[in-house]
């Protein structure tokens, strides 16, 4: 049986363990000690009762009348239950005085002065007058049996009632001292796997506060690393645009001076080249923003106003009809940073133009919840595949068909906008196509401008 795997389960099965066993110890001393001591009282009284019995027996016997030496009962003047009996005897043994409730098989011989036990009775006998005349007091051990558990549960069940108490006040101490364990819990586990900041704890117990202290030194030193990676990304990405922009120049100028139609057909294969590499790097650049960028603000915009200027800047590009858009009347507002909604809309757009039915509209719905949906009709991709789709440089076409990372900069956006990024395929009520969404503002906070 395996135990609690938490610290303060352990602690709790183990303090009640041994105050458990520590309990039940010293009950069985104290029930041992009781019942010692209860005896002590016992004898006591019986020792004492015959002592002062005796003198009374030996002045009745001495006063009977010569001859007279026959067995009396003495009566009982009420009805009562009598839990010391006893019976007076000579030196022959002959039985001079006895109580009413006395059994003489109860008594065995005489054995002299002092305290004795049978199977059944305590007993305890006097001697008077040389030994001529002899006592002999008895009392049920059963009675005296009685008493002790009567006492002994007395004592007891209070202890049954506390020991339930003192295991909640040990779960209750318990529950309030490893609090701040709790609270460092809970921040770990309500945080995003990308927020490296460092994690309060300051309330820690001493024993766990040099854990806290290491762990964030660890998340302070991924934090630097990736900020140097995402750095170095955005960087590569800026000084390559001027460079690829002066050489996109001279590949087009190689193309209008000259008149061989081979080298014009080869300026225009490094032009397409080179625009490959400047959107590479734009998404590059894109991608490291979206990692490292603060993406909700503090007030809100309309996200129709955003899609609006992007799907017209992208329809100057693309033939009459080739991306549809369809928005409510009212404002869909959102804290989202209209910069980032606007890199995000481009991609999903861009990746179904690039990968879509080239004779079938690419579709832009933005519904008044702020839902934003992006598909295309073409070949179902597979489930193994569209799994992957928004890792890094992953394609779902061929190869050379777009940068791989378009997606990932989406679903990079959405995540760190406390959103998701859904892909589905084959598109809802349809048997082809594709479909992502991105819900860019809350139910509470469509339809009202700040």
């Amino acid at each position: 049986m395996r135990g609690p795997k938490s610290l303060q389960g352990r602690l709790l099965l183990s303090l009640g363990a041994i105050l458990l066993v520590f309990w039940i110890g010293a009950a069985w001393a104290t029930a041992v000690l009781l019942r010692h001591e209860i005896e002590e009282v016992f004898d006591s009284s019986l020792q004492e009762t015959a002592q002062r019995l005796l003198p009374l027996a030996v002045l009745d016997i001495v006063g009977r009348e010569e001859g007279d030496v026959a067995s009396q009962r003495l009566g009982a003047i009420r009805n009562h239950d009598e839990l010391f009996t006893y019976v007076v005897r000579d030196d022959k043994g002959t039985v001079l005085l006895q109580s009413h409730a006395s059994d003489l098989s109860t008594f065995p011989p005489y054995g002299g002065p002092g305290f004795g036990r049978t199977a059944t009775h305590r007993l305890y006998s006097e001697e008077a007058l040389q030994g001529t005349i002899r006592i002999t007091m008895a009392q049920p051990l059963a009675h005296q049996d009685a008493v002790v558990r009567e006492m002994q549960m007395g004592l007891g069940l209070p202890v049954l009632l506390v020991i339930p108490a003192a295991f909640a006040a040990i779960a209750f101490a318990l529950r309030q001292s490893t609090r701040p364990l709790r609270a460092f819990r809970d921040q770990l586990e309500t945080r995003s796997e990308k927020d490296l900041a460092p994690v309060a704890s300051g309330d820690l117990p001493s024993e766990v506060a040099p854990l806290a202290a290491t762990m964030n030194a660890l998340l302070e030193r991924l934090r630097a690393a990736f900020e140097a990676e995402r750095g170095l990304a955005a960087n590569t990405a800026h000084e390559l645009r001027t460079p690829l922009a002066g050489a996109i120049a001279q590949a087009q100028r190689i193309q209008k001076e000259t008149a061989e139609p081979q080298t014009a057909q080869r300026g225009a294969d490094i032009e397409a080249t080179l625009k490959r590499l400047t959107a590479r790097a734009e998404r590059l650049m894109q991608l490291a923003r979206a990692e490292g960028g603060r993406l909700n603000l503090d007030r809100a915009s309309d996200l129709r106003d955003t899609l609006d200027v992007v799907i017209a800047d992208m329809r100057r590009n693309e033939p009459a009809g080739r991306i549809s858009l369809s928005r409510p009347d009212a404002p869909v507002m959102s804290a989202a940073d209209p910069d980032a909604v606007g890199i995000l809309c481009r991609n999903l757009v861009e990746n179904a133009l690039r990968h879509g039915d080239q004779s079938s509209p690419v579709q832009v719905v933005l519904s008044p919840d702020g839902l934003l949906t992006v598909s295309n009709d073409g070949p179902v991709v597979p489930a193994e595949t569209l799994a992957r789709l928004t890792d890094r440089f992953e394609r779902s076409g061929g190869a050379g068909r777009g940068s791989g990372i378009g997606l990932s900069i989406v679903s990079t956006i959405a995540d760190r906008m406390g959103s998701r990024l859904t892909l589905k395929s084959p598109r809802p009520g349809s048997r082809t196509g594709f479909e992502a969404s991105v819900r860019l503002a809350s139910a509470g906070s469509a339809g009202t401008r700040q």
